[in-house]
């Protein structure tokens, strides 16, 4: 009897302990990162010749912080998008001359960051550089801002031209004084691209491509890049003289959010 009754006392404690198990709050499982679909590629891979200064993973940028979904400075593009640039990039080669990318294939994450951002009047960090005759408050009216961006389909790029040898660009300095984009090359952040009248990113009516107060050799700067990437197949943003998308897009209606990282393109499917 004594025996039976011990057993019965360790069963009770054993379904006890189940029972608890089973109740416990479990880990919660990081949820995989998205991965590009196939027909990503990083640019590296395809162009390795062509410069790449990805902004958005640095604090140099209009928001003043790296962005979301920048974890590493890599350039990836839908490969119809990344062939066509190397074929710019060998036009311009014999020329003397080099593409180089600022941004390419961007998260939605990325683009949700610049519209939190968008609508916190407080912060004011950058506008002295990136948009000093702007109010913040006006940047989704005057289309600086939107909630979707092309970029997300993975086909866009925004890119400039730099005189090759190419001279190192120093980096940004968080804090430092800041100079308007639009003023003389000399007095803005230094860039080793050619001079195309404004910097990368500056929201300005001046950095609409073809603004007729941009003369001389910052106007013959942009044709020169426009010029060269229509023959290319891309087409020209004309709100930027940056900005441009390879057409016919092998994602017209898809927004992606995988991150800007070498794991997107490899990790298994």
């Amino acid at each position: 009897m004594f025996r039976f009754s011990a057993a019965l006392r360790t069963l009770a404690a054993c379904t006890a302990a189940l029972s608890a198990l089973a109740a416990a709050p479990r880990p919660v499982q990081a949820s995989p990162a998205p991965q590009a679909p196939k027909g990503f590629v990083a640019l590296r891979d395809v162009a390795p010749t062509i410069i790449q200064e990805m902004r958005y993973f640095t604090p140099h940028n209009f928001v003043g912080q790296s962005i979301d979904g920048y974890r590493q400075p890599v350039c990836i593009l839908t490969a119809p998008a990344a062939k066509a640039l190397h074929r710019a990039q060998r036009t311009l080669l014999r020329r003397g001359y080099s593409l180089k990318v600022y941004d390419c294939y961007r998260p939605q994450r990325a683009v949700d960051h610049f519209v939190r951002w968008a609508k916190d009047l407080n912060n004011q960090r950058m506008q002295a550089e990136f948009y000093p005759r702007v109010a913040k408050s006006r940047l989704f009216e005057d289309g600086y801002i939107a909630e979707k961006s092309g970029h997300s389909r993975g086909s866009t790029v925004d890119v400039t031209i730099v005189k090759l040898p190419a001279k190192p660009t120093r980096p940004y300095v968080p804090g430092e004084p800041l100079v308007p984009c639009y003023a003389p090359k000399g007095e803005r952040f230094p860039d080793n691209s050619v001079d195309t009248g404004t910097g990368f990113d500056c929201f300005d009516t001046l950095s609409h491509t073809l603004d007729p107060r941009i003369v001389g050799e910052q106007r013959d700067h942009r044709l020169l890049l426009k010029n060269t990437l229509e023959q290319a197949g891309f087409a020209n943003l004309p709100e930027e003289w940056w900005h441009y998308t390879y057409k016919p897009e092998p994602f017209p209606d898809t927004y992606f959010d995988f991150p800007v990282s070498r794991r997107s393109l490899t990790a298994p499917r």
